[in-house]
C-alpha cells in the first residue's frame, strides 16, 4: 500500500504543466515522500520535476486562497492526524470554496473536509457525494486502530454520503464542486475530473 506520495505525484504531474500550483504543509518546508517507488515512472517525473525531496511548500498562513481555483488534499495516513479540524488549514480551502473553487480530495486526503465548512458554518460535505478511504480497506491494511479515527465513518456523521466501491478499486465521485477518490488508484480519476471541472 503506498503513502500519500503516489496521488501526490500522480495529479501534481497532471496538474503541474497545465496549472500553477502551490504546494502546502502545515509548518511549510519539504514534505515527507512516503510510499516512494523508484521504478513508477509517473513519480520519478514528479521527482524530477521538482528536485529529489519533492517541492517546497509553503504554510498555510503564506496562502493567498484568492490565488487559487482549486484545493486538492494529497492522501496518506498522516492527514488522519494532520487535516481533520485544523482550523489554520482549512481557511485557503474554505475561502476557495466560497469562491465557487474547486475542492478535492483523494485516499485518507478527505480528512481535509472534516471540520471544513460552507459559509453558513455547515459542513461542506453535509448532503454531498463522497469517496474515502473506505472502513474494509482500514481494516485489509491492519490501521483500524492505529488511525484516531475511521474517516469514512468521521464523515457520514457530517452528514456526507460515503459512496463505497470494492476495496482498492478506482472510484472517483463528483458532487457539485468537490472532488474526491476513494483510493490511490483514483488519484489519476481524480486529477483528471479537477482538470475537467476548470476547463
Amino acid at each position: 500500500m503506498n503513502g500519500g506520495f503516489t496521488p501526490m505525484s500522480q495529479v501534481g504531474m497532471l496538474l503541474v504543466f497545465p496549472c500553477s500550483a502551490g504546494h502546502v504543509k502545515g509548518d511549510g518546508g519539504h514534505a515527507p515522500i512516503d510510499g516512494y517507488d523508484p521504478s513508477d515512472p509517473v513519480q520519478h517525473a514528479f521527482l524530477a520535476e521538482f528536485g529529489p525531496k519533492g517541492p517546497d511548500t509553503l504554510s498555510p498562513e503564506q496562502i493567498d486562497a484568492s490565488r487559487y481555483d482549486a484545493v486538492f488534499f494529497v492522501g496518506g495516513h498522516g492527514t488522519m492526524w494532520d487535516f481533520a479540524n485544523n482550523r489554520t488549514l482549512a481557511a485557503a480551502p474554505e475561502t476557495v470554496a466560497a469562491a465557487g473553487g474547486v475542492i478535492a480530495a483523494v485516499c485518507h486526503g478527505p480528512s481535509g473536509l472534516v471540520g471544513l465548512q460552507n459559509s453558513d458554518g455547515s459542513p461542506i460535505v453535509s448532503g454531498k457525494r463522497i469517496a474515502a478511504f473506505t472502513n474494509d480497506e482500514e481494516t485489509a491494511v491492519g490501521l483500524t486502530d492505529v488511525v484516531p479515527f475511521l474517516l469514512a465513518d468521521a464523515l457520514i456523521e457530517l452528514g456526507a454520503i460515503h459512496i463505497a466501491a470494492p476495496n482498492f478499486t478506482t472510484n472517483v465521485v463528483v458532487d457539485g464542486q468537490l472532488i474526491t477518490g476513494q483510493n490511490p488508484a483514483s488519484a489519476e480519476g481524480v486529477a483528471r475530473a479537477i482538470i475537467a471541472k476548470l476547463s
